[in-house]
């Protein structure tokens, strides 16, 4: 059982980590609200790595079926030389050095699948810009995930999981880690625009004092829910989060077909956690969703 669930309580469930087909998800914008609707949540924040175009569509299409949305973004970046993802709430869409950065952030994954396209040439496995760029024509952002679908539609790898495993994966032989961005820089572009930082999925990271350092930075809260997250992990960062102030968030990180076994809405947050976070930038807020059904 989720950490939050009361049957006897208020029903709101917001999923504030997930991905559409404008980063590396499978499902396209209207196809994840339709998603969230059938699986009963009462509101998303979709959190597409370095872009918000995905609320170019969002944000009609779920005034039209009358469904809450929150801003979010998930930007990937560096400290003390470990890869630290950091997820953007409440900010404004139409901040214009919030976009610079999401451009700037974009760029540097072009040049980043450039190298690792060239490494996978160098041992046969050749897959092209241009290919991706034509089967992915909607994705804003382009990834890793996207060269190792590729890889299995060549049939050089027999799944995703695969093509991470022994070759793109971090580490192995054909990884580029890519030019770094530094947490502090990403937290101030959230803040200028607006909105809070949030530490993601502290769960997955090895290293047991990277997550105490990095967040001695201005966070504003962590991602205490995260996925399928055991039990005693949700406990420790829900307390780590109640020691140092802060916010807490949670979502599914869902990607669709790219990551099959995490389904949108196996983890979530509650309308008190939903109402701490999303104070200025509600795209999407209907009132009768937003009314305490206690």
């Amino acid at each position: 059982m989720h950490p939050l669930s009361d049957p006897q309580v208020d029903p709101f469930r917001a999923d504030l980590h997930c991905h559409t087909s404008c980063s590396d998800g499978s499902l396209e914008p209207k196809e994840i609200i339709d998603l969230a609707i059938k699986m009963g949540l009462s509101a998303l924040a979709i959190t597409d790595h370095d872009t918000v175009d995905a609320y170019k569509v969002a944000v009609p299409y779920a005034q039209e079926k009358n469904f809450c949305l929150g801003t979010g973004v998930e930007f990937s970046c560096e400290f003390s030389g470990h890869s630290v993802h950091i997820l953007g709430y409440d900010f404004s869409l139409d901040n214009v050095d919030f976009i610079s950065y999401c451009t700037r952030q974009q760029e540097k994954r072009l040049l980043r699948n450039r190298e690792i396209l060239e490494k996978l040439s160098q041992i046969k496995i050749f897959v092209q810009e241009e290919e991706l760029l034509q089967i992915h024509h909607k994705a804003s952002t382009l990834g890793r995930p996207h060269i190792a679908a590729m890889m299995v539609r060549k049939g050089y790898v027999k799944s995703i999981q695969e093509a991470f495993q022994f070759y793109i994966g971090d580490g192995k032989r054909c990884f580029i880690p890519g030019e770094p961005f530094p947490v502090v820089e990403a937290i101030a572009v959230i803040h200028q625009a607006g909105g809070k930082a949030f530490l993601a999925h502290p769960h997955l990271y090895t290293n047991g004092y990277l997550v105490q350092d990095v967040l001695q930075l201005p966070f504003d809260g962590l991602e205490c829910f995260y996925g399928r997250s055991l039990a005693h992990q949700v406990k420790r960062w829900q307390k780590m989060a109640k020691r140092k102030s802060l916010l807490m968030s949670g979502g599914s990180d869902f990607h669709g077909d790219a990551k099959p076994h995490i389904y949108l809405g196996s983890s979530w947050v509650n309308r008190e956690l939903f109402s701490s976070i999303f104070e200025k930038n509600l795209v999407v807020a209907p009132q009768q969703t937003l009314a305490n059904q206690s």
